[in-house]
């Protein structure tokens, strides 16, 4: 007699599942969205068929939706647009218009209706935070231009994504069961929702801080407070008929204002992503596999149209506000793909009647296709950009009066010392080469690394050290030292090419000097050597080499003079 497999059995199971299906992906250095949405295909009614326990399931994809939402809420930093200035605003509008507008004419041309068509094309207009942001901090270039402007336009997106999710609640009012008084229950509904964003200006200016600076006593207690925040205001709600979406958006603009905003996110981060795994198996598991072939050629050519129009657009918007192509190139990338924003805002419009399963299943496949393929698109976007360049000179105007005024103009003509990183290790070089009256020039794609640099006095221009046409044009006659202390990314897939790309384009463009390069580990130091560096500074090694010299009272060695400063590194024989 076959036994029946309890709800609690059910869940181990997909967790088993994801854990295994989310391995093969990271391997594949895909996002887990991709491979949470797989165990719902492979575990929904298509294939294993194993999922029953749907009320379950649906209770923590709501609940994950509104800590989702209530996450978007709490890091909606409008300051970040302020300070970028125009180019987050005018990119983040121009790529929303851009793409909605002609992805509803692709969706007139595939055979989509035109409620259908508009649903579709506003959902490729999102982009997802929070794959972007995880993948340009694992190649740390979140502070880099390109991901600065990336993270303003994407706060210009997510402010779309709150006003496309109010609009779509206040069309979807009146058609629930209970709404029978037609425009009654709109005024009705308007009201509680006035009365709600009311509730939450009176909590912020009088509850907030006091509330979350007692809590904070007890960091549990805190994050208890906030989930149960986001539930409470997504059920409230829901119960108004605004969703659970806009009352876990306003659970968060709540505590936003708060010192502790950044704990709670950083708190709730897991338990998002655990609560969402629940929402893209519900997901997987309403999709049946032999209609979404009906689908195929809509999703291939609305795919393409998100992996290539969507970078074209910024590129050119950035090149037409005056910004390099390279920095366009990059911060493109980060706008190929779809959003799980997009998934939900299809699946409220299924939820409200608007649109069938089928228009559901069409973004789907279109959101594992880009998601994908931008993954890969945006950690080799450096070789990407060396591929185009030749083809990408369209879209920079001559000058590009962004980006020098970012870095400003160096009145010293000519360097002993050019330094590439300006982070702590690079700074503090730079800082005792000028108190020796060594002349040093700082060199970062960090605009507030340059800028910090410039108020301590030290001379710093705004660069990439793998654009070759950067490294070409910088004063390299008389330069003794070229020294890369760039971090070394984690993985070595970025920055460790970065320091020999450098090595490659200063050779190339007739330095003759020396080059040293920071290192990290007898392997990379011996990658280094090979890599064509004279000198490998090693800092752990070499402080603490430092250390036992003042424990053991050492007296402290003569210093050099340039052109033979820096003689302490691990040096070639």
């Amino acid at each position: 007699m076959m036994t029946v497999m309890t709800s609690f059995g059910e869940v181990a199971l997909l967790l088993a599942m994801a854990a295994g299906i989310g391995l093969f992906g990271t391997l594949l250095r895909q996002p887990l969205i991709v491979s949470f949405i797989a165990v719902g295909l492979i575990a929904g009614p298509s294939a294993l068929d194993v999922v029953h326990s749907d009320a379950q399931i649906d209770l923590l994809s709501e609940l994950g939706i509104a800590v989702l939402l209530f996450l978007v809420g709490i890091k909606l930093d409008v300051k970040l647009i302020r300070s970028l200035g125009a180019v987050s605003v005018m990119t983040g509008m121009g790529q929303v218009l851009f793409t909605a507008f002609f992805g509803y004419l692709i969706g007139l041309a595939v055979g989509l209706g035109h409620v259908t068509g508009l649903y579709v094309a506003v959902a490729l207009t999102f982009s997802s935070t929070i794959i972007i942001v995880k993948l340009l901090s694992d190649k740390r270039e979140i502070d880099a231009l390109h991901g600065q402007i990336a993270l303003g336009f994407l706060i210009v997106q997510d402010l779309f994504v709150v006003m496309a999710m109010i609009v779509l609640s206040a069309i979807g009012i009146g058609t629930s069961d209970e709404a029978t008084h037609g425009g009654g229950s709109v005024l009705s509904v308007l009201a509680s929702g006035v009365a709600m964003v009311a509730a939450v200006i009176l909590f912020v200016r009088y509850v907030a801080n006091p509330l979350t600076e007692r809590l904070a006593r007890a960091p549990e207690l805190l994050v208890i407070f906030a989930i149960a925040l986001a539930a409470m205001f997504a059920a409230i709600g829901d119960l108004v008929g605004l969703g659970k979406e806009v009352g876990g958006l306003l659970a968060g603009v709540a505590l936003a204002s708060t010192a502790y905003r950044e704990t709670i996110a950083a708190r709730l981060a897991p338990l998002r992503d655990f609560l969402l795994l629940f929402f893209f198996i519900a997901l997987g598991a309403t999709l049946d596999l032999s209609l979404l072939g009906s689908h195929v050629t809509g999703a291939v050519i609305f795919s393409l149209f998100v992996l290539i129009g969507n970078p074209l657009i910024v590129l050119a918007i950035m090149g037409a506000m005056g910004y390099r192509k390279r920095t366009g190139f990059l911060a493109g990338l980060t706008v190929a793909q779809i959003s799980e924003f997009s998934l939900i805002f299809v699946a409220m419009g299924v939820s409200l009647g608007h649109v069938t399963d089928d228009a559901l299943g069409l973004v789907t496949m279109v959101g594992l296709v880009t998601i994908a393929a931008s993954t890969y698109m945006i950690t080799f976007s450096h070789h990407l950009y060396a591929l185009f360049e030749p083809w990408l000179g369209i879209f920079e105007r001559k000058g590009t009066p962004r980006e020098p005024s970012e870095a400003g103009s160096h009145t010293i003509s000519s360097f002993q010392v050019i330094i590439f990183g300006l982070g702590r290790f690079g700074t503090a070089i730079g800082i005792r080469l000028r108190k020796r009256g060594v002349r040093v020039l700082g060199v970062d794609f960090n605009p507030l690394a340059v800028r910090r640099w410039r108020e301590l006095g030290l001379e710093a221009e705004f660069g990439d050290a793998t654009d070759a046409e950067f490294v070409a044009e910088l004063p390299l006659r008389g330069v003794v030292w070229l020294v890369s202390t760039v971090p070394i990314h984690p993985t070595g897939l970025s920055h460790e090419d970065a320091r020999r790309t450098l090595i490659q384009l200063a050779r190339t463009a007739g330095f003759t000097g020396r080059i040293a390069a920071a290192s990290h580990s007898p392997h990379d130091t011996e990658m280094m050597f090979g890599s064509g560096a004279d000198m490998v500074l090693e800092p752990f090694q070499d402080a603490a080499d430092r250390a036992v010299e003042l424990l053991c009272g050492a007296e402290e060695e003569e210093r050099t003079e340039i052109p033979e400063i820096a003689t302490e590194g691990r040096m070639t024989a």
